[in-house]
């Protein structure tokens, strides 16, 4: 049975596959059709949690908005998302930030996570 779902699954998967992690602060690009016009709105925050497998996948974003703390959840394979745009990744060390929802002004600050790279790695002594 797992094999047929993974088979059914296979055609509705993205082949641009949305590169994130937990912590980053990303702008999500979505598409909104009004009336016969179709327009893109943009949702920043930062990524509380994935959850899921397959195209039944899911992300959360966080963002404030006039004091008040907004989530959204979106579908990782969904075609609705024009783009995701990559702000700043937070060094965190949980897969799931639910404790910032308690938290406000500067406690929701996460330390900024540098990518690994070549220039970043110590050189090796000799």
């Amino acid at each position: 049975m797992h094999e047929l779902l993974k088979l059914a699954e296979k055609s509705s998967i993205r082949e641009d596959a949305l590169e994130f992690e937990i912590g980053d602060t990303i702008d999500v690009h979505t598409r909104i059709l009004e009336g016969n016009k179709e327009r893109i709105q943009v949702f920043s925050g930062v990524v509380l949690a994935r959850r899921g497998s397959g195209t039944r996948e899911t992300f959360t974003v966080r963002r404030i908005v006039a004091g008040e703390g907004v989530e959204r959840t979106f579908p990782v394979h969904s075609p609705k998302i024009a783009r995701l745009e990559i702000k700043r990744h937070g060094r965190v060390r949980r897969a799931k930030l639910f404790y910032l929802r308690d938290r406000t002004g500067k406690a929701t600050r996460l330390a900024e996570r540098r990518p690994k790279t070549k220039a970043n790695t110590p050189k090796n002594l000799k």
